[in-house]
């Protein structure tokens, strides 16, 4: 297996039905979710020549650590589904190339827990506020404790998306869930709507604003897609934004991720970092998003497919491709560092 598409090939021949429509689908007619991918076509790389690319550095600073490239892990909930080693093992996989894991409220392990697995790994915790602000403020404070850097708050999933995949083959997320568990009062498995059920849909700007006061961790809004918002966002407090439509698995129909990004990072003017995720699976798509304005991107299925395959080592196989295919992208496109790619790398492509 020589790329991301190899390794969803196979993960696709292991996982059972109602796992793999999971990680995999999208809301809807799936329109968004192809069109995560696609979008990157509509771009081409522009590179310069007779640059010394002798030496490549891929790595970037985010929050005061710097890890190994411009592509962090992005969360993903219930990985023992696809592995019995699940997050531990994500996590130890990101930390073996050097980049940072963001883990899911909705994990198959609890932060700490992730923490004693990977003590070395820059950690980041993804938080949805439950209805019961008693579970949340208790895994903010577990996430603060354990030596997590930065909260990626996911602010557009008020509710479920729809999502037809789970409906066909009946999901339910049949591992332990601790945050949910929590929740619920129940260790028993929970359909994707009863989850969503959980989370407070009256959260609002002035709820980002007391999060970003009380947290001393930085806290970025994960899942704008308006430039707008990226603004309110910005006189909230958040310490950085991430350009998302939560993997095309809420509103079917929305704009690609990466299609979004350039009016987002323009409405950011640099004051804070911005980060993309959704549809990127070579090196290059991370290229393409750091000249649209991105500082990194987040993966979340390229990674996850790896786990499935094969553990930590398959996660960590995945993850050292993309590296390889950052650095050498770089070179190619006539850049020694992640900074240097700008909007003169980049245009449309000819049609």
């Amino acid at each position: 297996m020589i790329n991301v598409a190899d390794f969803e090939q196979a993960a696709a021949g292991l996982l059972e039905a109602g796992p793999l429509g999971y990680f995999a689908g999208g809301a809807g007619d799936e329109r968004t979710l192809r069109r995560n991918i696609e979008a990157f076509a509509d771009w081409e790389l522009l590179p310069r020549v007779l640059v010394d690319v002798a030496e490549v550095d891929p790595s970037v600073e985010l929050f005061g650590s710097r890890v190994s490239m411009p592509l962090l892990v992005a969360p993903v909930a219930f990985q023992r589904l696809a592995h019995p080693d699940g997050e531990e093992a994500m996590a130890r996989a990101a930390g073996a190339v050097g980049t940072a894991m963001c883990l899911s409220t909705i994990a198959s392990a609890t932060p700490a827990g992730v923490a004693l697995a990977a003590p070395d790994t820059t950690r980041w915790f993804q938080l949805y506020c439950f209805r019961d602000r008693a579970v949340t403020e208790a895994l903010l404070a577990e996430a603060v404790e354990s030596g997590y850097e930065a909260i990626a708050l996911t602010v557009d999933a008020p509710f479920a998306g729809r999502r037809e995949r789970d409906f066909r083959t009946g999901f339910v997320a049949d591992v332990p869930a601790p945050a949910v568990e929590a929740a619920i009062g129940s260790d028993r498995p929970v359909t994707t709507q009863e989850l969503f059920s959980l989370v407070d849909a009256s959260l609002d700007w002035d709820s980002l604003a007391a999060l970003c006061e009380g947290c001393e961790l930085p806290i970025l809004p994960k899942g704008l897609m308006a430039p707008a918002d990226a603004e309110l966002a910005i006189e909230a407090g958040a310490g950085g934004v991430v350009v998302s439509n939560h993997g095309a698995r809420q509103l079917d129909g929305v704009p690609a991720a990466v299609d979004a990004l350039p009016a987002v990072a323009d409405a950011v003017a640099g004051r804070v970092p911005v980060l993309m995720d959704g549809g990127v699976r070579r090196g290059t798509d991370a290229l393409v998003a750091l000249a649209l304005g991105a500082d990194a991107v987040l993966v979340g299925r390229p990674p996850l497919w790896g786990l499935a395959v094969d553990g930590e080592a398959g996660a960590r196989k995945v993850l050292e491709l993309l590296y390889e295919e950052i650095k050498l992208a770089l070179a190619l496109l006539g850049c020694r560092t992640a900074a240097d790619v700008t909007r003169a790398h980049i245009q449309h492509a000819a049609r």
